[in-house]
């Protein structure tokens, strides 16, 4: 056993301790994280390529034990089963991470497993894993050309914060997740905000650019003192005289390329690529795989052309130019909203469903929070892309897209206070060319607005792409569609409102960006952004003043936390009452008061509410009352003026006539208008018919 190493930095007023050389031995590199009291361990592996292929196979497995918090699974098995969301995106976060880092053309496989084995509830192992992963693959002999640094950002008043714990979070204007290089380039970005001004996003990428070369410069003394001299890649070599004669069809290339509609261009290259092939095989045996990707170099290298030095797409459109815009709201008959927008050839049909306190959906044992109420769930339909294939549950990529136009939404999402309903959108992929995640942003916003929901603002999400020959000589693309995301460098997906950005996700094929470029695509993001806000207006300019009539009704209310068994009564009799006779459901947290009535029709729930204010509500001296006598005797009658509230009228205060027996007048369930003349010891109420009377019949001549 070789002697444990370590490092330690101190960022963000707590120490990050990397260790390696106790614990996994038999991977290529393992490494133990701490961050306060959060661990993770990262460990990775990897296996010389056995056949040719024109892509890399990187696996990334993100787990996470109850026990890491001191807690036992729920459900009958008690053990961890399938990954979480929450699982999948931290390995979807590590992945984009790491890719860009690998060298070009690598056909070997690599696994990186990262565990968390103890999590403190404030420091987020989401850090700690992309630093692990980092620091195993930089001390590995896997071709790894990192390490890469990676930290998140908070804002708390006017200052940024460097890695916020939990409860800072909480208080935070935004959560930015960055990972960089060395160079003071950022490649990878993750960010949830509040409506955020573009300039302040800058400030804190800026901000955060000295922490991310910190924490790579402490991973390079981990390097030095247990790093592995590094083997050479397995790459997909391209002899010169393979591209020599693939090039002899660059202008059927650039014909098919620059053909506007996907898919027949699509077919065209489908069909030049089988022909290709077929004929140059006989010439070089068994290169299929190289003859493939020496034709996809050659498309990369005519469209990047074509942008770079004319400023030509192969849809025709301008660098800057946005696809064709429709929007429909309202076009499903019973659903609570629904929103269907369509950007070019990418279009997403959008429903949203409003339900109950009851319908929220239940976290796991590690997630902060126990429940939310706001979820969004996006479905990719292979007939989108004119493919086939079986409908399984949703990938990897699927809950990674929801993922970022949830959190795009989250913001604008109103308090539960102002709106009490748990709130679920769905977004049906029903056309894919490009940035269906942003189109389900915008068609999402869309959905809201028609349901009723009262949003703090509409949001609209766009995606810019990148054609890089070097950092003095690139070309910015809005609103890229699937040929320019796979040919091209960027995806850099911008969500936000009028007022700024709430979501924002970059992936990228090259090693990083500059501040400036970065500031370039925030601002060709915000422009795009006004132009489609300025468009959803004009097909609906606000929320509906009404939900759906097919929504359920909800009214929330707060009670005296001491009236609560009033309303239940004896063995629930009350409220059992309450529900029978107004078709309702009622929830009452018994340590807040808060009530909440949901039914189909808005008058049962009204009814219920007004029943409910009855029982809890006190009697007022000098209020008169509509009650129901309740017990008579000679010398007055009992009248219950609110629910389990009863008082005398004597004979003395019956009439402005004098009355001799009460029983000659009155029986039980006979209504009386009375008046509260005063509450004797017992805050039981004194009551009077003959004053409330006073001023309701004409004087006596």
């Amino acid at each position: 056993m070789m002697d444990a190493k370590s490092v330690e930095l101190e960022i963000g007023g707590r120490n990050l301790i990397l260790e390696t050389g106790r614990i996994g031995q038999l991977a290529s590199g393992t490494v133990l994280v701490r961050y306060a009291d959060t661990v993770v361990l990262v460990s990775v592996v990897w296996k010389k390529s056995e056949e040719k292929r024109d892509f890399m196979p990187l696996l990334v497995e993100y787990r996470e034990g109850a026990y890491s918090a001191g807690k036992i699974p729920g459900g009958f098995i008690k053990r961890e089963g399938r990954p979480s969301d929450r699982e999948i995106l931290i390995s979807r976060a590590i992945d984009r991470s790491l890719r860009p880092m690998f060298p070009r053309g690598m056909m070997d496989d690599v696994e990186v497993v990262a565990l968390m084995l103890s999590y403190d509830n404030e420091n987020e192992p989401l850090v700690p894993a992309i630093i692990g992963a980092s620091a195993a693959l930089s001390i590995s002999e896997i071709p790894f050309e990192g390490p890469i640094g990676a930290v998140v950002v908070g804002k708390v008043g006017e200052q940024f914060i460097i890695n916020p714990t939990n409860n800072q979070l909480e208080q935070s204007e935004f959560e930015l997740l960055l990972v960089g290089t060395e160079d003071g380039k950022v490649h990878m970005i993750e960010f949830e905000g509040k409506q955020i001004p573009e300039e302040t996003v800058l400030q804190a990428i800026e901000f955060a650019l000295p922490y991310i070369e910190e924490t790579i410069r402490f991973q390079k003394k981990l390097v030095e003192e247990a790093g592995k001299p590094k083997e050479e890649p397995t790459l997909l070599v391209v002899e010169d005289e393979i591209v020599r004669e693939v090039e002899k069809y660059a202008d059927e290339v650039r014909k098919a390329l620059f053909i506007r509609e996907k898919n027949e261009r699509n077919r065209a290259l489908d069909d030049l690529k089988e022909r290709v092939i077929q004929e140059l095989s006989g010439k070089f045996p068994e290169k299929e795989v190289e003859i493939g990707e020496a034709l996809y170099r050659l498309q990369a290298r005519i469209m990047r052309e074509e942008i770079l030095e004319h400023g030509i797409r192969p849809d025709g459109r301008g660098l800057e130019d946005l696809r064709p815009i429709s929007i429909e709201v309202g076009l499903l008959p019973r659903t609570h909203g629904s929103a269907l927008f369509t950007r070019g050839e990418t279009q997403a049909l959008v429903i949203a469903t409003l339900g109950t306190s009851r319908d929220v959906q239940i976290l796991t044992e590690i997630e902060e929070g126990e429940e939310k109420r706001f979820m969004l769930h996006y479905n990719f339909h292979p007939f989108s892309t004119g493919d086939i294939k079986p409908l399984r549950g949703p990938s990897r990529r699927e809950i990674g897209h929801g993922a970022l136009a949830e959190k795009s939404l989250r913001p604008i999402i109103p308090d539960e206070d102002e709106f009490p309903y748990t709130i679920r959108i769905v977004s049906e992929i029903t056309q894919s060319n490009g940035s269906t995640s942003m189109a389900t942003v915008t068609g999402g916003s869309l959905a809201l607005m028609d349901a009723g929901v009262p949003i703090k603002a509409p949001v609209a999400g766009i995606s810019i792409g990148l054609v890089l020959e070097d950092y003095s000589k690139y070309a910015l693309l809005t609103d890229i569609q699937g040929m320019e995301d796979h040919l091209g460098d960027m995806d850099f997906k911008v969500a936000g409102t009028e007022k700024g950005i709430t979501g924002i996700q970059l992936d990228l094929k090259i090693r990083g960006l500059t501040l400036d470029i970065i500031r370039q695509a925030f601002e060709r993001a915000r422009k795009a952004r006004i132009d489609i806000l300025d468009k959803m207006r004009k097909v609906i300019p606000e929320p509906r003043d009404h939900i759906s009539r097919y929504a359920p009704k909800i009214a929330q209310m707060t009670v005296p936390i001491e009236k609560i068994a009033d309303i239940i009564g004896p063995s629930g009799k009350v409220i059992k009452k309450i529900i029978h006779e107004t078709d309702t459901t009622i929830d009452i947290d018994d340590t807040t008061g808060k009530v909440l009535i949901y039914g189909k029709d808005q008058e049962g729930v009204d009814r219920a509410r007004e029943m409910i204010e009855e029982i809890t509500a006190e009697v007022e001296v000098g209020r008169i009352y509509t009650g129901t006598v309740v017990r008579v005797e000679a010398y007055g009658v009992f009248v219950e003026i609110l629910p389990g509230k009863v008082g005398l009228v004597h004979v003395s205060e019956l009439d402005t006539k004098p009355v001799r027996d009460a029983r000659q007048l009155y029986k039980v369930g006979d209504k009386i208008v009375v008046k509260v003349i005063d509450l004797d010891e017992l805050g039981r109420p004194k009551l009077s018919r003959k004053q409330a009377l006073r001023g309701r019949i004409k004087p006596e001549k």
